[in-house]
């Protein structure tokens, strides 16, 4: 078994993510939060700042004028657009490597992270689904974080995991857990802690497969969970474990939801997954 010491070392080996992101996810988590409170913070910090404002005036947007102030891009395209910009500028860095272990090139798991962040919006917004929906976007795009670190272990491993999954059943983060001694839910959770993410961010993290029977009573979890199941349904760079993980049916009662619903959260995604590629260029 891995020496799990060694896997938690390995956080700080990455860039670490701009305090005023970390300040816009505990902001986004609570649904008391003002949203001129969200936009200070960005105000307040001048490279970020920068980057939005050179995003909102790229092609993608297509705006009539040119945006010169955070205020101007909030009345243009709305604040929940633009702190879904500062949030992707903030943490792109980190998932655009190759992770070997899974299976991902370069660039893939951060497609398959801002993907499944905005397939868990259109859960939200068209299913009438009562949620805080900055926490979803959000945990819905840095759910797999543990993969971060945790791609190096499964490469070494990858053969006697896929052993567990194959011959005996297990998924695979039932697997990695038994074979390395963490998987990669528990490893994005410690991360997230030491990032001093929100507390319901961080459980969204750690249960985001739902192997815990009581996430699947989780509205924000299961939303999180089910965006996953859909890119993995429309192989949106899943890499090797994509098949791997089970599917709790139970969940879309719960939720009101059918299998159709999923069918048609898969058309509108496909319809506009060119110009969600494209927005994958700006960061």
């Amino acid at each position: 078994m891995t020496d799990l010491q060694d896997v938690i070392d390995a956080i700080d080996t990455l860039k670490p993510i701009p305090p005023v992101a970390t300040q816009i996810l505990v902001l986004a988590e609570d649904i008391n939060s003002s949203l001129t409170e969200i936009a200070d913070l960005i105000l307040h910090d001048p490279t970020i700042t920068a980057n939005v404002l050179r995003m909102c005036n790229s092609a993608y947007f297509g705006l009539a004028r040119k945006v010169e102030s955070v205020q101007d891009a909030v009345a243009l395209l709305g604040l929940d657009r633009i702190i879904e910009l500062v949030l992707m500028d903030s943490l792109s860095d980190n998932f655009i490597d190759e992770h070997q272990g899974y299976g991902l090139g370069e660039g893939e798991l951060w497609r398959h992270s801002v993907l499944s962040a905005h397939v868990a919006q259109t859960l939200v917004n068209h299913h009438g689904i009562s949620s805080n929906k900055h926490l979803v976007f959000t945990a819905a795009l840095v759910k797999d974080i543990g993969k971060l670190i945790l791609g190096r272990y499964v490469a070494f491993s990858l053969e006697k995991i896929n052993i567990l999954v194959d011959s005996r059943g297990y998924s695979f983060n039932e697997a990695e857990k038994e074979v390395i001694g963490m998987n990669h839910e528990e490893l994005g959770a410690l991360m997230a802690k030491k990032w001093r993410f929100g507390e319901k961010l961080i459980y969204i993290i750690q249960n985001h497969h739902l192997s815990d029977e009581s996430a699947r009573v989780d509205t924000e979890t299961v939303l999180v969970y089910l965006a996953d199941i859909v890119c993995m349904m429309m192989g949106m760079s899943t890499g090797v474990d994509g098949l791997a993980y089970r599917f709790y049916s139970d969940v879309l009662k719960r939720m009101q939801l059918t299998e159709n619903d999923l069918q048609q959260v898969i058309v509108e995604t496909s319809e506009k997954r060119g110009k969600i590629e494209s927005l994958l260029n700006l960061v």
